[in-house]
């Protein structure tokens, strides 16, 4: 299936997409960070009649709206909390999600490594629930480009309801587009047009092709994969493609650390492997590749090679069309929700219905309904 959802807007706005909703006080419709004395996290949805509910208590939304973020309240059992709007870390945790998300730390690494640049016209393919995008989106800015393609309607309409909710409405920079990268790029984007591509995706060496074509000069591709045999071929196929440098690989591992007093030590735990990034440029047509020569080493991949790269044998798990149409719904309604709060400063934008119905899942626009549930708590 094949289809486009443009997000066409107004003129841009003098305060850039998603400013609106990161300052002032906390209003209805505001995703907000509670904060327990045991550091325990739980991000609500502001309603002027909601309560969020614990085992220890209930918490009026009222107590909230209208006071300036930082505020530290009680719930009827006494309990304190402190309520802050959620960082982009805190959000891409806490967001609906159909499919697994690119973590901060990788997100982080991208966006500097491939040089994402305000202005810049960047392709990325892989959607997934929308964590990249946002990233990419904050980076290009508003008179940027972001053009995302999507093989299946579900993930979009996540990924979609995401974004606006962070922005607090359609980003005046992002078009997503339903179909295959690999056939579907030259129809969109005129050779040599595009700063930058990111794929995140199962097997990016089928992309190359149309990404050498679409890349200017000097243009940087940044692959995210999940598997050292996703990397290897990856990287053969770059080198062999002939039209980029010699490709360049890493890995990003965060520890945190224990800060308390005289008592100074690692955490226990760590984000530790995530993802491999593997970036290369764009060579000017009818130049060669420069790199350093290396004794001959196995380079041909057998069929139990290739049988390593399916979804299942790569531990990617069976998401459900009923999972991904309820995270969908979810995601829109708080889209909607995140508009309403930004008031008529951000309800200017665009209208979030007004999206082509071939990009839409089963529930097409429609699927805006109310959240299932308003409280959430955080997780990794």
């Amino acid at each position: 299936m094949t289809g486009t959802a443009d997000q066409t807007a107004a003129p841009t706005p003098a305060t850039p997409r998603g400013a609106l909703n990161r300052r002032g006080p906390f209003r209805a419709g505001e995703r907000v960070q509670l904060t327990d004395e045991r550091g325990r996290m739980n991000t609500v949805t502001l309603a002027a009649d909601g309560e969020f509910h614990s085992h220890r208590g209930v918490l009026s939304h009222g107590e909230l709206i209208g006071r300036p973020e930082g505020t530290v309240v009680e719930n009827s059992a006494g309990f304190r909390y402190q309520a802050l709007r959620p960082l982009l870390k805190d959000f891409v945790l806490s967001m609906p999600r159909g499919a697994a998300v690119v973590y901060p730390k990788d997100a982080g690494q991208i966006v500097t490594m491939a040089d994402i640049f305000p202005g810049a016209r960047v392709v990325e393919a892989g959607v997934g629930s929308g964590a990249l995008s946002i990233s990419l989106l904050r980076a290009v800015g508003d008179q940027g480009h972001l053009h995302s393609f999507e093989r299946r309607a579900e993930f979009a309409d996540i990924a979609r309801g995401n974004v606006e909710t962070m922005f607090g409405g359609p980003h005046p920079a992002w078009r997503i587009t339903i179909g295959d990268l690999a056939q579907e790029l030259g129809q969109y984007e005129q050779p040599g047009s595009v700063d930058r591509v990111v794929l995140d995706m199962l097997a990016p060496w089928e992309c190359l092709d149309a990404v050498a074509t679409a890349l200017a000069p000097g243009g940087v591709v940044m692959c995210y994969v999940a598997t050292v045999t996703q990397l290897s071929r990856t990287a053969e196929a770059m080198r062999a493609d002939g039209r980029f440098t010699e490709p360049d690989a890493s890995e990003t591992m965060v520890r945190g650390w224990h800060v308390e007093g005289l008592a100074v030590r690692p955490d226990h735990r760590m984000v530790a492997h995530t993802g491999f990034l593997l970036s290369a440029r764009r060579l000017a047509d009818g130049s060669e590749r420069l790199a350093p020569k290396r004794r001959a080493s196995k380079s041909e991949y057998s069929q139990e090679d290739l049988d390593a790269w399916t979804p299942v044998a790569l531990g990617e798990r069976d998401v459900s069309d009923k999972k991904l149409r309820r995270a969908g719904r979810e995601a829109l309604g708080l889209a909607e929700r995140a508009a309403r709060a930004t008031g008529p400063a951000g309800a200017g934008v665009s209208d979030p219905g007004a999206q082509d119905p071939a990009s839409a899942g089963p529930g097409g626009a429609a699927a805006a309904a109310p959240v299932p549930g308003e409280e959430q708590e955080d997780r990794p």
